[in-house]
């Protein structure tokens, strides 16, 4: 049976899937939005979030003007048999609710979201984690435990990594031979910070950091390191070729093609229409194929790009929680071990005794990296790097290591990271180790 079909008949015979939403920030109440219209066969069950506030402003938004709040597992799950959704501080009420059939991870942070994550693992719920620092730094180990549990770890359709493999899968049913896939972006720039991208959070009613991430590279970063774990592609040299270019289809000439056809990459198009979604490059090295696509307009070859020209997480998460308790099928998770990395370079000159800031802040921006070279220099995870004092001076650009910071007193993450270093040693040449300088970054 179809999702589409799948979920009708749920609307139909009473028992939709039951969604417990873990954050209320902009993305989160976008997601409520949709889901409270409601989608077919899907319930928003409940949300969780530290303040209140944030969490009842995305149940009126969604059109929602009764819910519980509620304080005990009892209360949590008779409130969501009687068809009211509950609002909570404490998300552990949700993710081990019997009532609820899939947790929706939004919360944009590492440690706590790790915590949510195995806590809804452990009690057998599916998991679609909204979450790229989260899945980009410890998706591999997260989606081992799922597996064991035997539920559904995924990323969503609507960020760039789902719609990205949600097309590579597609081209892949046809038989066509995927070589490259990635991100269409308008601009990057490693030096934003939340200082030049205050207006823009403001005007757009975001959180300063997020967006700074988006611009500074390192959420484009994340994203294409979910991708190639989900794949098993990987970069042709650290922070990705990125060629500027009018069109997305333009790729099929603008990627090396040496590295395409060695194993494939991830890679993103600078500025290139249609200015978003997510794109796939196949091979196809027969003449009379290369003739009939030629006919249909694809281009010259032996490169050719399909592209998606949308990207709108809210709308198509409805389909990747469908596909998970439907069909047990994720729309993009790992493969195995990581094939790409996160690495935090240096956003400025910073001095000893700094302080990193994390994700969108001021010291530091992440590049995507193979994971052979990024343990070859022992780099620091932009995942893990909120709260590491630096030991010394280092320069702008500098791609930080293990050895230049004092770690903060362990968490739950660097257990997991830990854990997924362990799992899965590696054994493999780093490939491509430049740097993507501002300079070339500007020429391409």
């Amino acid at each position: 049976m179809n999702v589409d079909t799948a979920l009708v008949a749920r609307e139909r015979e009473g028992r939709p899937i039951q969604v417990a939403l873990i954050g209320a920030g902009a993305t989160g109440r976008a997601i409520a939005l949709q889901l409270g219209t409601p989608v077919p066969g899907i319930r928003l069950a409940g949300i969780a979030n530290r303040t209140a506030s944030h969490a009842e402003r995305a149940f009126r938004e969604a059109g929602i003007e009764r819910w519980a709040s509620s304080g005990s597992a009892s209360q949590v799950e008779a409130s969501i048999r009687r068809g009211v959704p509950v609002l909570t501080d404490d998300p552990s009420l949700l993710v081990r609710s019997p009532a609820i059939d899939i947790v929706l991870e939004v919360t944009g942070t590492v440690d706590f979201a790790a915590d949510i994550t195995l806590d809804a693992i452990e009690h057998r719920k599916h998991v679609v984690i909204v979450n790229a620092e989260l899945d980009s730094l410890l998706g591999p180990i997260l989606k081992t435990r799922a597996d064991a549990a035997g539920v559904v770890l995924t990323n969503t359709d609507g960020d760039e990594p789902g719609v990205a493999m949600t097309l590579f899968r597609y081209v892949r049913s046809l038989g066509l031979s995927a070589v490259a896939a990635g991100n269409i972006k308008g601009m990057v720039d490693y030096y934003r910070n939340p200082d030049t991208q205050a207006a823009f959070a403001e005007k757009n009613d975001q959180d300063v950091r997020k967006v700074t991430s988006f611009a500074d590279a390192t959420k484009l970063s994340m994203e294409t390191t979910v991708l190639a774990n989900a794949t098993g592609f990987r970069v042709g040299r650290r922070g990705m070729y990125g060629p500027a270019c009018g069109h997305v289809s333009e790729l099929a000439t603008l990627l090396p093609a040496g590295d395409l056809l060695d194993g494939g990459i991830v890679d993103y198009a600078l500025g290139a229409a249609p200015h978003t979604g997510a794109f796939v490059v196949i091979h196809e090295p027969n003449s009379l194929k290369q003739r009939q696509l030629g006919y249909y307009k694809m281009g010259a070859g032996p490169f050719y790009v399909f592209y998606t020209p949308f990207h709108l997480p809210h709308l198509q998460i409805a389909s990747t929680i469908g596909r998970a308790v439907v069909l047990n099928d994720a729309t993009v998770a790992p493969l195995g071990g990581p094939r790409c990395e996160v690495v935090a370079v240096a956003k400025r000159d910073l001095r000893a005794g700094e302080r990193l800031d994390g994700i969108g802040g001021f010291t530091v921006y992440g590049l995507i990296e193979n994971t052979a070279a990024a343990r070859a220099a022992d780099a620091l995870p932009m995942g893990l790097c909120e709260g590491c004092t630096l030991r010394g001076d280092v320069p702008r650009d500098h791609v930080l290591t293990a050895s230049d910071v004092v770690m903060p007193a362990e968490r739950v993450s660097d257990r997991l990271w830990s854990e997924q270093r362990r799992r899965w040693p590696d054994t493999q040449m780093a490939r491509g180790k430049q740097t993507v300088t501002a300079e070339a970054r500007a020429g391409v």
